[in-house]
């Protein structure tokens, strides 16, 4: 059975801080739709913060460095992305404590505890237009590819398809949270920009798989 080692960890941080800049510009002309115009510029912010933090971590165990990275956007992403972001990294280490690689049920654990960290921290549910959309079909389709026995790999293949149909979900919304939510039905129409980062995210871990 395949694992995600303490350098593909590493690797997929340094892989989303890249990701997260390049889409700076279009996360931010999303949220300009329907938010505070900030989504972009924050996440690139909160994620180069990281990078300047993750070589005093990298040779923590894999708890300890998505701890550190969840600490860093709390304390540096404006927002409701930082403490949300912060919170997924915060809860995800917290499962791999002193872990030095993660087997598949490890990966499910984590992501189930991140992904219940921000249910809980914004309380969103399925259909209110958040990043909870791209989420949670994410963490339901990696729990059924693990326990049907497929590589992490393709595991990981199947959450990253199932968030990129999440996120294309929003669209038709109505929002229900946040700052979106003031436009009432002129948030229609509209792709979650919360939704699309963490679509990003993921896919990122796939990249380094």
């Amino acid at each position: 059975m395949s694992t995600v080692t303490k350098e593909q960890v590493v690797r997929w941080l340094e892989a989303t801080a890249a990701v997260l800049e390049a889409n700076k510009g279009y996360l931010t002309d999303l949220d300009s739709a329907i938010g505070d115009a900030d989504h972009g510029t924050n996440m690139d912010r909160g994620f180069k913060k990281v990078m300047e933090k993750l070589p005093t971590v990298a040779d923590k165990d894999i708890g300890n460095i998505l701890k550190t990275v969840g600490m860093t956007l709390i304390s540096t992403v404006g927002g409701a992305s930082g403490p949300l972001y912060g919170t997924f990294y915060m809860r995800g280490g917290m499962a791999a404590d002193a872990k030095e690689e993660l087997d598949a049920d490890d990966l499910v654990n984590v992501l189930q505890g991140a992904v219940d960290g921000i249910v809980q921290r914004g309380r969103a549910q399925p259909g209110d237009k958040t990043m909870v959309d791209a989420l949670l079909p994410a963490l339901a389709a990696l729990k059924e590819a693990v326990a049907s026995g497929q590589e992490l790999p393709a595991a990981v293949a199947a959450a990253v398809a199932a968030a990129e149909q999440g996120m294309k979900d929003t669209i038709p919304l109505q929002a229900r949270k946040g700052r979106a939510s003031y436009l009432g039905e002129r948030s229609i129409g509209h792709q979650d920009p919360g939704a699309t980062s963490s679509h990003l995210i993921l896919n990122a871990l796939l990249g380094v798989l």
